[in-house]
């Protein structure tokens, strides 16, 4: 049985060859003494033209095949007369499961993205979510690959956790209890809940992943995480994936190194390794696509420190909606206008301390920490990640500022006593490069089953 992948990659090897592949018929055009069926077995991006004619013992049972339909065929692999170089000649045809009249995926029309959410196990089989879902695929793979072949560990963070890395709170709990009798209660005894405290679903792997870069120097995580935040923007999600690295030995310059190889290897791999889909995406979801990442993977990124950055913004003759301000955060307009300014990539470092989580680095200066976010043109904030806080003494200190216990947080801080050292890590929102790479811009498309506020289908 042959692939449609294997048959494009060397399709001169079959022609004039007898084979057999198998797979679902994505267009069925009818003729009166012949037909053609474009078919595709899910192993490439382009689909391949099946001929078949009255010749067919069983061509009136051919003809009525019905798009969605899973056949098997056998036959020849001839040069074209149309478009395409190759095509096939049936010398039979196999249904192996039909597909009613009432398929949703029929040829004529192009259905809207919102109607295929609504049927999510449906989309794999459309060109633009078939090009979007291998690319997830591909990227992942690279993003493991780059990090094996670079001496990581990979690390399983845990998905149930009593430990709140960004102490935001807005966390999934897990509970076993009979939440109707707490209802009438009006009180929760987390003693006898399962894991005899209260726990929820992680929102980042990075406190445990530390654990494992003081055994191993080098390691990352690469798992779902979850957010119950109420949002319902473009690129909020309830559950989605993240990569997290840790690295023991490394501070904020060699962390910005890191993340800019490995950012210019995934996205090198992509283009690489999905030619077809990436024209796609370039051709019908953003034009330019392929020469925007070409550049970035040629670019020389950029680093400057926050206030640095917000003097361009404030010496700017643009008429901002949101004020740029020194000690706080930067908004959309500004990651758009510095990414320009600049004509790349840009690291922005040395943030104020007020606005970043509790295990940053703190500066020498009191007021900023050693934390870095990497602005990319197109799509702004893309990678945020820090040198994390080695001393004891003022990791407690900065929690007590901010008020968060360090109770239930004992072993994390005991990494400072035990053979502490320089460390750094960043975090990646996997959903947020899928986006960047397909010019795909809403979150719900390039997850296969979304799950966001008020929906959790499949």
């Amino acid at each position: 049985m042959l692939d449609l992948k294997d048959l494009y990659r060397d399709y001169k090897s079959y022609l004039n060859k007898d084979i057999e592949i198998q797979g679902w018929i994505k267009n069925h055009r009818k003729q009166k003494e012949f037909g053609f069926i474009d078919f595709n077995d899910g192993t490439y991006f382009k689909n391949l033209q099946v001929v078949y004619d009255n010749t067919l013992s069983n061509f009136e049972e051919i003809s009525k095949l019905h798009i969605g339909s899973a056949v098997t065929v056998k036959g020849t692999l001839i040069e074209s007369q149309g478009k395409q170089d190759f095509e096939l000649k049936a010398i039979d045809v196999v249904l192996e499961g039909e597909c009613p009249d009432d398929y949703p995926l029929q040829a004529k029309g192009r259905p809207t993205r919102e109607f295929l959410r609504e049927i999510a196990y449906l989309r794999p089989r459309t060109n633009l979510f078939s090009a979007v879902f291998r690319v997830r695929s591909i990227a992942a793979y690279a993003i493991h690959k780059y990090f094996q072949d670079n001496g990581y560990v990979y690390f399983h963070a845990p998905l149930i956790t009593a430990s709140d890395c960004e102490g935001a709170g807005e966390m999934f709990q897990v509970t076993t209890l009979d939440l109707n009798k707490i209802a009438s209660s009006g009180k929760v005894d987390y003693s006898k809940d399962f894991f005899g405290k209260q726990s929820s679903l992680t929102v980042s792997g990075q406190l445990q992943a530390e654990t494992f870069a003081m055994a191993y120097k080098k390691t990352y995580t690469f798992g779902p995480t979850f957010r119950a935040e109420n949002s319902n923007t473009k690129t909020h999600a309830s559950e989605f994936w993240m990569i997290e690295p840790e690295i023991a030995f490394c501070d904020l310059e060699q962390d910005m190194d890191i993340i800019e190889s490995m950012l210019k290897y995934v996205v090198g791999y992509v283009l690489e390794n999905c030619p077809e889909e990436m024209k796609f995406f370039d051709s019908f979801v953003e034009k330019g696509l392929i020469e925007k990442l070409t550049k970035l993977v040629n670019s020389e990124f950029t680093r400057i420190d926050h206030k640095d950055v917000i003097t361009i913004l404030k010496e700017a003759k643009v008429d901002w909606e949101f004020k740029p301000e020194y000690g706080e955060d930067i908004a959309k307009e500004h990651e758009k206008y510095i990414t320009e300014y600049f004509n790349g990539p840009v690291f922005i470092k040395n943030w104020p301390k007020d606005i970043k989580a509790f295990y940053m680095k703190q500066n020498a200066d009191g007021e900023t920490v050693a934390a870095v976010d990497l602005e990319v043109p197109g799509a702004g904030e893309l990678i945020g990640g820090s040198q994390r806080e080695e001393d004891y003494n003022k990791l407690i200190t900065r929690m007590k500022e901010i008020g968060m216990e360090t109770e239930g947080l004992d072993w994390y801080l005991n990494l400072r006593k035990y053979g502490g050292c320089t460390h750094s890590g960043f975090g990646m929102g996997f959903e947020r490069l899928l986006i960047y790479l397909t010019g795909v811009e809403n979150i719900r498309d390039v997850i296969p089953f979304p799950r966001t506020p008020g929906n959790c289908e499949y």
